[in-house]
């Protein structure tokens, strides 16, 4: 069984691209098995986390290893924690000012980028 399970959206050219890099790099250095689920083409994904499909559309959704689901730049944390080149942003991230500071970029981030996508109708 996977030790973290990533929830995205495929229908954004920016999540696509995102993913597709850590898929990458988590091949390349990774020391973790990563389920990938794409809620685009798997819309019913989104009742294991108990959210709305909107919500998995806008902001990215991680269940690590612990369990625990983690939304956002909290799921990027796991992520990159999962990589052993990268372990050290996943730490940093999680630091109470870099956690407050990278929250905030993502969720404004994640808000324009969701409209965007609405906008043009990737979904």
């Amino acid at each position: 069984m996977p030790a973290i399970k990533v929830y995205y959206n495929s229908a954004c050219p920016v999540c696509k691209a995102g993913i597709e890099g850590q898929q990458c790099a988590l091949r390349k250095d990774g020391d973790v098995q990563v389920e990938w689920l794409d809620v685009h083409a798997n819309p019913q994904l989104t009742s294991e986390l108990g959210a709305d499909i909107e919500a998995v559309r806008e902001r990215l959704h991680v269940v690590g290893a612990d369990g625990g689901l983690r939304v956002g730049s909290d799921a990027f944390a796991v992520l990159y924690a999962a990589n052993p080149r990268r372990r050290w942003l996943g730490r940093l991230l999680t630091r109470p000012v870099f956690r407050q500071i990278s929250a905030l970029a993502y969720d404004l981030f994640a808000r324009g980028l969701y409209r965007w996508n609405r906008a043009l109708r990737h979904w």
